[in-house]
């Protein structure tokens, strides 16, 4: 454990434990990360990926170039051209914009192919079924474009709704993450409003005598490189800076181990104000989470059975499993 001084306190910093894939099957990703909701940076985790080889800021600049996207300050737009010369203007003294609101499938699907196939440890599991209300499915797991440079970061410390899982891959430059767990929450200055987001906006000079409090926690760290992934946890706060200019991926993910807080979230009284819609609403999720778990233990107790491969459409378990999540994907494009 390190330690950093902010102003007359002193701040507990803990490595991010990191894995090499080779020797992190997908069982034991779960068993060991998932399911205890521990995070962790795994290496190589997604070789195969052409993107790795593709996607540089020039690639973005002359493949995207006219495109309009949305920047981080303001509903501000601005052509993809212009925004990767901000982002390789950057300082960290003038940071400049950070881009986080394309939705891979949805504003550019040429990228796609570059991603294939999914990285193992990120696929969205029950986000894929079709059981899924259709405000709550993303066949992709919301799949994400996050291109910053030097100093850029994402404008807000949170964490993701839904209760989801998160995982962020690293395809041009590194980007450190800064991450505090659920049980830190008191200590993190929540919104009132916005309980998944925090007033904290800067980790690397936190104003401790306006949040006092922040000395108690503890900051787990790490910087992640080209080929690899960080398995950020439900509930976990957490916040990226870029270390020198980036471009990743993120996709959310939600199984049976998360679900429970999912339908808690879903059904929250600030959400759902009505009593009665509520009680039914959670009836309802909790219906379909009970027949996803249990297509879930079939397709593990029966890998190879014909049945095994049509019920994989209804929740997947494993990426190998996606081609009827793709028909689901296609259908909703459309």
């Amino acid at each position: 454990m390190q330690t950093e001084k902010a102003t007359d306190r002193t701040i507990k910093v803990v490595p991010i434990e990191r894995r090499n894939a080779a020797d992190l099957p997908y069982e034991k990703f779960l068993r060991e990360y998932v399911i205890p909701n521990r995070p962790v940076i795994i290496k190589d985790a997604m070789p195969q990926w052409n993107a790795l080889h593709r996607w540089t800021p020039e690639f973005f600049k002359s493949r995207f170039g006219a495109e309009e996207v949305d920047v981080t300050y303001g509903g501000v737009k601005m052509s993809m051209a212009a925004l990767i010369d901000a982002v390789l203007a950057s300082t960290a003294e003038k940071p400049g914009p950070y881009l986080h609101k394309v939705i891979i499938h949805q504003h550019m699907p040429q990228l796609l192919p570059d991603l294939s196939p999914e990285n193992a440890y990120g696929f969205p599991r029950r986000y894929c079924s079709p059981l899924m209300p259709k405000r709550f499915r993303r066949p992709d797991g919301y799949l994400k474009l996050l291109i910053g440079g030097v100093g850029g970061k994402f404008p807000l410390m949170h964490f993701d709704g839904d209760n989801a899982n998160a995982m962020i891959s690293e395809i041009y430059g590194d980007k450190e993450f800064v991450l505090f767990s659920p049980e830190d929450t008191p200590n993190i200055y929540a919104h009132p409003e916005t309980l998944t987001t925090s007033q904290i906006d800067d980790l690397v000079n936190p104003d401790l005598e306006k949040f006092p409090l922040l000395a108690r926690a503890v900051q787990y760290r790490g910087i992640i490189q080209p080929g690899e992934t960080i398995f950020v946890p439900s509930k976990w706060w957490h916040s990226a800076r870029v270390v020198s200019t980036s471009i990743s991926v993120c996709t959310n993910m939600l199984d049976r181990v998360n679900w429970n807080g999912f339908v808690a979230e879903s059904c929250n009284p600030r959400i759902v104000k009505s009593a009665p819609t509520r009680v039914v609403k959670a009836a309802y999720l909790h219906a379909i989470g009970a027949v996803m778990s249990a297509v879930e233990t079939w397709q593990k107790w029966f890998p190879h059975g014909a049945l095994s491969r049509k019920l994989s459409y209804v929740s997947p378990i494993s990426s190998l499993a996606d081609s009827r999540r793709k028909m689901l994907l296609e259908s909703s494009r459309s």
